[in-house]
């Protein structure tokens, strides 16, 4: 049974959109644990990323559900829970809300062209920037039918952006 005061928040959007990086100053700022999502890849998928070639849904779907048991473990133990993790896919969202009542997502929207940018000063990740082109196709923007999904727009300085995340985090949690 999950503790109903125990929240569980994924950082979502495509490569680039900055969940890392609002993450990391959310969880430091709010005391919340944080779990980066790619490090429940399996090995297949990081070396075929690495290799500059997208996933596809079959590859996805073992680390799917190592994340779905991992936000079950989180909702248990943490009152706030960050977990980084693209969620490109609506199918793939409900695939972690399978289980966990008390999961959000927010949505780090930006266009392809400031995500771009960001892609480019990267240095050190898996990530090539010509798969923005293959992220983008296979978003599927959150619409209003998924009243669990808040967006936050990423076209301005990371503080606004974590200011913006931690005010919806804060309003979620005193429910």
């Amino acid at each position: 049974m999950s503790n109903p005061q125990h929240h569980v928040f994924i950082l979502m959007g495509v490569s680039g959109s900055g969940k890392s990086a609002v993450a990391n100053a959310v969880a430091h700022e709010a005391n919340a644990a944080m779990l980066d999502g790619d490090y429940l890849h399996p090995r297949a998928n990081i070396n075929k990323m690495a290799a500059g070639h997208a996933l596809d849904d079959n590859d996805r779907a073992p680390w799917l559900a190592a994340l779905n048991d991992a936000i079950f473990a989180m909702e248990r133990t943490n009152d706030v829970s960050l977990l980084v993790c693209s969620a490109l896919k609506k199918s793939y969202r409900d695939r972690l809300r399978e289980g966990n009542r008390n999961l959000h997502f927010i949505y780090l929207k930006g266009d392809k062209a400031v995500i771009e940018e960001r892609l480019k000063q990267r240095k050190g990740h898996f990530f090539k920037p010509q798969m923005l082109v293959s992220q983008f196709a296979t978003l599927e923007e959150p619409n209003e039918q998924e009243q669990d999904v808040q967006a936050i727009e990423i076209d301005q300085p990371l503080d606004g952006v974590v200011a913006d995340t931690l005010a919806y985090i804060r309003r979620v949690a005193a429910q």
